[in-house]
């Protein structure tokens, strides 16, 4: 059985800090992604992110690395 890739942050360099963003300026950044398939990517595990608060309530920071990889986009 292939084992599933699961999204890991990259390392940040000194030159490039690691800039998160939320759902919001997530669906802002990219033409045609919506906040709820952000939701639905960081449910699924598919990009980088951290909750920031409590349990389900908690604020969602994305990975801005993390999702243009995923999206295939060059930053």
């Amino acid at each position: 059985m292939q084992e599933e890739e699961q999204a890991t942050a990259p390392e940040p360099s000194v030159d490039k800090p690691l800039e998160m963003l939320t759902v919001k300026e997530c669906a802002a950044l990219v033409d045609g992604l919506s906040e709820n398939t952000v939701r639905q990517l960081v449910s699924q595990d598919k990009i980088a992110h951290v909750r920031a608060g409590a349990g389900r309530n908690g604020k969602i920071l994305v990975s801005k690395v993390s999702l243009l990889k995923y999206l295939g986009i060059d930053n």
